[in-house]
């Protein structure tokens, strides 16, 4: 204690630049601090000021000493500010919106282990596949799996993601493994709709990303519904990772044409700009990223 005081009285003194004055800010006689500084170089061995009540210069060896006092006196401010920080607990709140099949798979089973950290937190989850509007709808943080256009919002990305064509491995066995784009012409292809238009499949050929549209037999606006006809093995299905990573992971589902595999839509959380954001959607964010990242988590 005695070592950190010498040390900061040095540095106060030479920012206030006479001993009388840092005496002043702490109120203590001028003697107090000489005593402190003359603690200090006999215990260096070094002399660090030339000094009078009224007036210091630094030596050589004061000079260098008080650049490396500076970033320490720094460092602590900076490691109580964040241990402050940490133990300041979250409450109040939380609205969260996320697509429909992520949230069910991906964020629903979270919150009780996210509510159980921070006892003082309350949510509503909004789970629905339209683009939310965060401000006008009170939403403080919403999970999306896309390019962020919004340059009103602040994007925190919580994993990547990418997506891809699978089948069953019964349904590869009957019908083959499709070698090339053209082939796809050949599969029957298991499409989602989206308002009663049917969305093409994106892919990479030649340096370019190129929209395919694809036939099949069914086609569903449920990206869960096209999960289970792949794993029964009615067609392929193209379909993010966050999704199908388990079932590739056990066989059940096999990847193909993932050499064409476009560039995916990662994932984010997303909120409205603020100064100082509430410590309650701080720590939800970090929650995800903590459990997102975690190995083998979306093999799970």
């Amino acid at each position: 204690m005695d070592q950190f005081k010498q040390i900061s009285t040095f540095v106060d003194v030479v920012a206030k630049g006479s001993l009388s004055a840092a005496a002043r800010a702490e109120g203590i006689a001028p003697a107090m601090i000489g005593r402190r500084l003359d603690a200090l170089e006999q215990r260096l061995g070094v002399k660090l000021l030339q000094r009078t009540t009224r007036k210091i210069a630094l030596t050589n060896e004061g000079t260098a000493f008080l650049e490396d006092c500076q970033r320490i006196l720094l460092d602590l401010d900076n490691a109580e500010s964040s241990v402050s920080e940490r133990s300041a607990r979250a409450s109040g709140h939380l609205m969260i919106s996320a697509p429909a099949g992520f949230g069910r798979q991906h964020v629903a089973p979270l919150m009780p282990s996210f509510l159980s950290e921070h006892r003082e937190v309350t949510l509503t989850l909004n789970l629905n596949d339209r683009v939310v509007d965060l401000i006008g709808e009170g939403i403080d943080v919403a999970i999306r799996i896309a390019e962020l256009s919004d340059s009103n919002l602040i994007g925190v990305k919580l994993a990547d993601n990418k997506r891809v064509v699978v089948a069953s491995p019964g349904y590869i066995k009957r019908h083959g493994n499709p070698a090339s784009l053209d082939d796809l012409a050949r599969h029957n292809c298991l499409a989602i709709s989206n308002e009663g238009s049917q969305r093409g499949w994106t892919f990479r050929q030649n340096g370019k990303n190129v929209t395919l549209k694809v036939a099949g037999n069914m086609v569903c606006n449920d990206g869960a519904v096209l999960h289970d006809w792949a794993l029964s093995g009615k067609g392929l299905a193209w379909r993010s990772m966050w999704e199908v990573g388990a079932a590739i992971e056990s066989g059940k589902l096999v990847t193909v044409l993932d050499e064409f595999a476009a560039p995916g839509n990662d994932i984010y959380a997303v909120f409205a700009q603020r100064q100082h954001l509430p410590l309650r959607i701080r720590a939800f964010v970090d929650f995800l990223r903590r459990v997102y990242l975690t190995p083998d988590y979306w093999r799970k």
